[in-house]
């Protein structure tokens, strides 16, 4: 008998999986059929608004919500601070008010007496010489905020710089982003009795449950989380808020439900951000363009927390035989981190990947070719190099590049092209998975999941049918509740792998079940079965239909738990590497930067569906040109408040501002042995840096901190610092 061994056929042998499918819900999503935490609204539901802090470092002295109580339409008020309680950013939240519309919610609001005692503040993330001077306290103590967040050191830095044929030294730095979801943060909660009933906005529906029981004095079992699509989270929705747990303690005290969710600046003052990053580099290499030396300082902030980009990341995919890195953090008034695609990773590259294209100008050579010479330095070479022959010729490199400065147009419009690597680990994250098939032939699978925008249910349906032989629309995917098996929250690109691989399994142990029930009724050898078109073939031989096969199971469904899959099993790898180009235009007049085209090649492994992964790398190229060029948190140093936080002013970039996007995969011919590989974050790390080699190459000079916005670009080639 032929062994049975769990896996992905090789390429080409798929029915559907690595092929072009329209995602399952596009239909409800265009139409505005998909109902959303934010969509919830039964009859009697109550409209809950917060009272924030206006300051960004204050004490709470008196709080009297008597006369908000007494407000028509007001049905129950709760303090989420105390007297006395300093608040340490804009925004911080101090009272929850439930009312019957939401303009008696903010009328209750108008009537809070409220005073605090402001307090001295810091927010310049990037003056870490005015953090080390600033007079700032803490529960009335002189406060240092500065933290060292160590200093890693390798071979001998200071020989090697000494010998090196070129050194550059130079400053970078990116500014802190905030995660801007479409749908704010919160959550539509409901009491049926003693269970709670929360449809919340999440990346994590199997996980939040149990972060109601402290709070709120109850068992997990009794709570129920139900997140059939999410508007956008970016790594800011694993946890359930103290706006959550306050709008299920309204809900409890008024008997109705209600719903939370935050409004738009308040959304951006304290619901996540992806920390600034600040470096002074010193970067060398030998007469052959080889790197022998790296030695840098980088600072930036988090907020109250003092921390920055992860130490271990610089200089970033690139490790010189000598090297040394020091970070410090800088404690600020601003709003909390959470984490944000690629967390430390595209800061990263941008201070690191810059200050090595700095390098190859000095050293007189082509971006490419010095690049490619140290790909040796690399995590993972055999990968890059493949990579980057092909982005060249995607992006005619050959004929575009040109020495800084010199070409690129005789008028005040100049082109530039310039390239970074990113790498990421994209492994899978723990799911479990119940799969029927009913005697009808029709199969179920359930999973506690969620589609965070990547297309989940598609792909998880995509998988389970490929694999019965059947038509996608024979198979029901069920996620979005933490009431089915529990799976993992959609983070680190884990989401794809860690889905599929549980799916394949035991879709796969299913059907061999089955192929034993027809082996015994069409007298064949069972493991000489596959399943294809609807059938059950022995070879090139009809066995029977799948209904027939299926019916076989007797009058209930054969059901099957699977987990996550083992290392023996293996269905999913890690470790991934990418590569992208960028090509501007730059108006030396006005400042104004403009992407021509991008070029991304992405290492995925093996391909579930390939127009979702496409479109994946898409997003995150347009996230990385909206970093790279525009998107930035801007907070005024004397109040000290976050003066952006709109969707007027805090700038994103249209259609028309993102140029011309390519999107080649890599694909060597054993890709299917390794798997499914996370690819939602790698492609949105290398922007920056690529995007900022492109300016330089284009006008000659640096512009060191991201965003690239006229001004800084203008200022550059004044001979600014900034």
């Amino acid at each position: 008998m032929a062994e049975r061994k769990v896996g992905w056929e090789p390429q080409g042998q798929h029915t559907l999986v690595g092929k072009e499918i329209q995602r399952l819900d596009g239909p409800v999503k265009a139409s505005g059929q998909a109902k959303y935490a934010n969509d919830t609204n039964p009859p009697g539901t109550l409209f809950a608004k917060l009272l924030t802090s206006p300051h960004a470092h204050a004490k709470l002295v008196m709080l009297n919500l008597d006369k908000a109580k007494a407000v028509k339409g007001v049905k129950a008020v709760i303090a989420m601070a105390e007297v006395g309680q300093e608040v340490r950013y804009e925004g911080w939240p101090i009272v929850a008010i439930a009312a019957e519309r939401p303009e008696y919610a903010e009328d209750g609001l108008r009537a809070i007496e409220i005073k605090f005692e402001v307090l001295s503040h810091f927010v310049d993330e990037a003056d870490l010489k005015g953090a080390e001077a600033a007079d700032v306290t803490d529960a009335g103590e002189k406060v240092k905020l500065t933290k060292s967040l160590g200093t890693q050191k390798k071979g001998d830095v200071e020989t090697a710089l000494k010998e090196a044929k070129h050194v550059h030294k130079g400053f970078y730095g990116v500014n802190t982003i905030t995660h801007m979801c479409l749908e704010p943060h919160g959550s539509h909660a409901a009491w049926d009795g003693d269970k709670l009933n929360v449809a919340l906005s999440t990346q994590n529906v199997s996980g939040t449950a149990g972060q109601y029981v402290k709070p709120l004095g109850i068992d997990e079992a009794s709570v129920s989380i139900k997140c059939d699509f999410i508007g956008g989270g970016f790594g800011s929705k694993f946890a359930v808020d103290e706006w959550d747990v306050a709008c299920a303690k309204l809900a409890k005290e008024t008997g109705k439900p209600v719903r939370l969710l935050l409004n738009r600046a308040t959304e951006m003052q304290i619901a996540g951000n992806r920390p600034s990053a600040f470096a002074e580099v010193t970067v060398a290499c030998d007469a052959e363009g080889k790197i022998t030396a790296w030695d840098s300082h980088h600072w930036g902030t988090n907020g109250p927390k003092g921390g920055t980009v992860a130490l271990t990341v610089t200089p970033y995919v690139f490790d010189p035989p000598n090297r040394t890195r020091t970070a410090t953090g800088i404690i600020t008034n601003c709003g909390p981190d959470r984490a944000w695609r690629a967390p430390n990773h595209p800061q990263a590259c941008a201070y690191s990947q810059t200050a090595i294209d700095d390098l190859a100008a000095k050293a007189g050579m082509d971006s490419l070719s010095f690049f490619q010479k140290n790909l040796s330095l690399t995590n993972v070479p055999h990968i890059y190099g493949p990579e980057l022959e092909i982005a060249a010729k995607l992006m005619d490199w050959k004929t575009k590049w040109h020495p800084r400065g010199q070409g690129g147009g005789n008028g005040p419009v100049k082109r530039g092209i310039g390239l970074a690597l990113h790498t990421w680990g994209g492994g899978p994250h723990q799911s479990n998975v119940t799969i029927k098939v009913h005697p009808d032939g029709s199969v179920e699978v359930m999973m506690g999941s969620q589609d965070i925008g990547t297309g989940t249910r598609t792909c998880i349906a995509q998988v389970a049918a490929d694999t019965f032989g059947l038509p996608l629309n024979a198979v029901k995917v069920s996620i979005g509740s933490n009431k089915f098996p529990k799976a993992g929250p959609s983070g680190g690109s884990t989401t794809i792998g860690g889905v599929t691989g549980p799916t394949r399994r035991t879709a796969q142990q299913a059907l061999w079940k089955i192929c034993d029930l027809a082996a015994a009724k069409y007298n064949v050898d069972g493991t000489s079965l596959s399943a294809k078109d609807g059938k059950l073939w022995s070879g090139d031989k009809e066995v029977c239909t799948w209904k027939q096969a299926a019916s076989l199971v007797g009058p209930m469904a054969l059901e099957l738990q699977g987990g996550p899959v083992t290392e023996d099993e293996k269905l999913t790898d890690k470790q991934v590497g990418g590569v992208q180009m960028a090509e501007v235009a730059v108006d030396t007049e006005t400042g104004v930067v403009r992407m021509v085209k991008m070029v991304a090649v992405q290492d995925i492994g093996l391909i579930v569906n390939r127009l979702l992964a496409r479109s994946q790398v898409y997003g995150a190229l347009i996230m990385g040109i909206a970093y790279s060029l525009v998107e930035e948190r801007i907070m005024d140093n004397k109040t000290g408040r976050f003066i952006n936080a709109n969707l007027v002013d805090y700038k994103l970039p249209r259609i028309g501002d993102i140029g011309d996007l390519v999107v080649e995969f890599y694909e060597p011919e054993d890709q299917y042995k390794r798997g499914v590989i996370g690819l939602g974050e790698p492609p949105v790390i290398a922007p920056g840096a690529a995007i900022s080699n492109a300016v330089a190459n284009a006008i000659g000079v640096r512009v060191p901190v991201l965003p690239l916005t006229p001004k800084r670009v203008l200022d550059a080639l004044k001979g600014a610092r900034v």
